[in-house]
């Protein structure tokens, strides 16, 4: 049944993410006290710990068995510890019978994000893995304009952190664009290429990865955390129409084909284009002939938050959440697939 009462949450793991998790909820608290209220946070490292609690005004317990002996009633849960550990505090949560929220990527293996997703639908519990880009405004203005994919072209580059090192790159920072790309296209995949090289650290750093879906759309994808610079871009080509997205700065750039024009203005050859109403500069559109440029106005919003209060809206109504569990299933078999062509393609070269 839905929920009347304000739910009452808590973030287990207080790192760079949950931290944000922590500040986004008691956000949301203030401007919504009818929807939810920040109860707890749980962290084994006593400092933070004992920081954020008294930031937060919520008690702070050193492991979820701690959490869970304190007699606290506990509707729902942000899971932000390291991926090798979700699938154990998520069981934890759900046998508990809070609804999760589980940090992007949703587990270690498949094999624990199975063994999770089949608690949740025995239980009837509502998850929700946390690919942050989905809720991005330029985003979802993106998805609004999809007609027929062919293809994909994603940037995301990072410069090194010693952050989320106990996965790779694909898994740090790729699986954001696949997981938006297997939504968009709809499509099963055809076929993976992949390479990658660890740079900086023991994992793969830096990754260039191939697919063809069985629609016939092709997506390229780089990732990179030893960039110089912070890029994150998708590009999108489909018939009379190119997409140009801009994550960080949520801005969203069509450029429009006109058939007619093109076709007459190659017909023309050496006449002037004057006689074929073809756009000027002067007049907004982009200089060549055929080409129209145009900024889509896309309104601003924190994606965190906007994520967060999705979650809290499935879990007080009991509905799907944008992003469920499954979702979060297929991105992850599609990175370590992509993982397992790295390393074959490493192996056949000797760049182990």
């Amino acid at each position: 049944m839905p929920h009347s009462l304000p739910l009452r949450v808590a973030v287990v793991g207080a790192g760079s993410f949950g931290r944000n998790h922590l500040r986004v909820y008691r956000e949301i608290e203030a401007a919504h006290p009818e929807l939810v209220q920040l109860t707890s946070l749980v962290d084994p490292d006593s400092a933070r710990r004992t920081e954020l609690s008294a930031r937060y005004g919520v008690p702070g317990f050193a492991k979820i068995e701690d959490l869970l002996t304190a007699g606290q009633e506990l509707a729902a849960a942000s899971v932000c510890v390291p991926t090798r550990h979700h699938a154990v505090v998520a069981e934890q949560l759900l046998l508990a019978g809070a609804d999760v929220l589980v940090e992007k990527p949703f587990a270690a293996s498949l094999a624990e994000a199975d063994h999770i997703l089949a608690i949740a639908k025995k239980r009837h519990s509502i998850l929700q893995v946390g690919h942050l880009e989905r809720f991005n405004p330029a985003v979802t203005a993106f998805a609004e304009r999809i007609t027929q994919p062919m293809f994909f072209e994603a940037h995301r580059l990072s410069i090194f952190t010693p952050r989320s090192l106990d996965v790779d790159v694909v898994l740090d920072l790729m699986i954001h664009d696949l997981d938006i790309v297997l939504a968009l296209t709809g499509s099963p995949v055809k076929e993976v290429r992949a390479v990658g090289l660890p740079v900086l650290s023991d994992k793969v750093d830096i990754a260039n990865v191939r697919l063809e879906f069985e629609s016939g759309c092709v997506a390229n994808f780089t990732a990179s955390r030893v960039s110089t610079e912070l890029v994150r871009k998708l590009r999108l080509f489909q018939p009379h129409q190119y997409l140009s997205l801009d994550f960080a700065r949520q801005e969203l750039l069509s450029i429009d084909v006109d058939p007619a024009i093109i076709a007459a203005v190659i017909a023309a050859e050496p006449r002037s284009t004057s006689t074929l109403n073809v756009p000027q500069a002067g007049d907004g559109t982009h200089p060549s002939a055929g080409l129209s440029l145009k900024k889509i106005d896309v309104p601003k919003g924190e994606p965190l938050r906007l994520e967060l209060e999705d979650f809290l809206h499935a879990v007080r109504d009991r509905t799907s959440p944008r992003v469920t569990g499954d979702d979060g299933r297929q991105a992850l078999a599609l990175a370590l697939e992509i993982n397992d062509r790295i390393a074959a393609h490493a192996h056949s070269t000797g760049l182990r």
